[in-house]
């Protein structure tokens, strides 16, 4: 088994095939990839045995821009026989020798045709379960936890992948992927972006207060606003578009009617949030990010860059590079971590933390 299988959102394969490549590089391992538009996942083979699980136990799905779940696979098994899918995939258990395991997850990719599957996935790995008991591949959950989780990516029916992934560095979401409901009182479904945002970077409830001012840059109609209010915090909200006038009733913002790349904020007030979902230049709303923290004006920030149809990750690169150098220049110590979430599309969200 010398080969990753790296889930993401449909169209950004060539993506994750430049960032694992990069990462794989960093460590001095190398290989090339294998992908197909539009497909959901990439294949990564390296060219040396065991470095697909080096690289499965050393690099974080967390730590990866463009990847949702990343599991070791070996050869893809095609033309799984309809009367007996389980039998060529306990097969492929013995010949790869794989770790055992207490979890066992079967998915597809995020496409409209893979998701098709997602019934029989739902139904198959009751009986796959038992099988894989039965041959001792999946035992009990006993005291002593396990370090991998059994992975069957089904790519389209009677074709999978047969893999694992370690728990410290895979994403415990089904599918890499968080289920969030839309609040029915919410201005806008951006709301789930900033949601899903927070609960990806930032899952200490006490990292928001009531005591916190929060901006909201780019704020209109008010799906982001939404979230730092409902966290109890004070927002100014900024934009020239009107603001819902639900988000006006909590008593909880004030909306300022200007430029967000002008916009500075009142003078003796400590903002503790800053979040960002304009529309605009990846590179100019870096800019504008990076005076904000050199100036001293918020301590957190969590705010989206809007990707080119072209060159996404060089992009990306360039603008988190520039960030972090700037940053350097000016003497502040910072935490930097970026994800193409689920609820995103054509961007990335950036968390950006300065201080020790």
């Amino acid at each position: 088994m010398n080969k990753l299988a790296l889930y993401c959102r449909a169209g950004f394969e060539k993506e994750v095939a430049g960032e694992i490549s990069e990462r794989a590089a960093e460590l001095g391992i190398y290989g090339f990839a294998n992908l197909k538009e539009q497909s959901g996942y990439v294949i990564f083979e390296c060219y040396q045995q065991g470095e697909a699980d080096r690289l499965a136990r050393e690099i974080a799905v967390s730590s990866l821009i463009f990847v949702r779940q990343m599991i070791v696979v070996g050869e893809r098994l095609d033309n799984l026989p309809e009367q007996d899918r389980i039998s060529p995939i306990l097969t492929a258990y013995q010949a790869q020798s794989l770790p055992k395991s207490s979890e066992l997850v079967v998915e597809t990719p995020d496409t409209n045709e893979a998701k098709e599957l997602l019934t029989f996935c739902r139904k198959f790995s009751v009986p796959l379960r038992n099988a894989l008991k039965k041959q001792g591949y999946l035992i009990a959950n006993g005291n002593e936890k396990q370090s991998v989780t059994l992975h069957i990516l089904f790519v389209r029916s009677g074709c999978c992948y047969v893999g694992y992934a370690y728990n410290h560095q895979r994403s415990p979401l089904f599918m890499g992927i968080p289920r969030l409901k839309f609040p029915s009182d919410a201005p806008s479904r951006s709301t789930l972006k900033l949601e899903e945002a927070i609960l990806t970077f930032v899952p200490q409830a006490d990292r928001f207060s009531e005591q916190m001012i929060g901006v909201d840059l780019g704020a209109c109609p008010g799906g982001w606003t939404y979230q730092l209010v409902k966290r109890g915090l004070f927002v100014y909200a900024v934009d020239h578009g009107k603001m819902a006038a639900s988000l006006h009733d909590t008593g909880r913002i004030e909306h300022c009617v200007e430029d967000g790349f002008k916009f500075q904020p009142p003078k003796r007030k400590q903002i503790d949030w800053l979040v960002c979902d304009m529309v605009e230049q990846p590179m100019r709303i870096s800019k504008l990010i990076a005076k904000w923290l050199i100036n001293g004006w918020c301590r957190e920030t969590i705010f989206n860059l809007k990707l080119p149809m072209k060159k996404r990750y060089q992009e990306v690169k360039l603008c988190l590079d520039f960030i972090s150098e700037t940053l350097d220049k000016q003497g502040l110590p910072h935490q930097i971590q970026a994800k193409h979430l689920y609820h995103d599309r054509e961007e990335i969200t950036v968390y950006l933390r300065v201080g020790r």
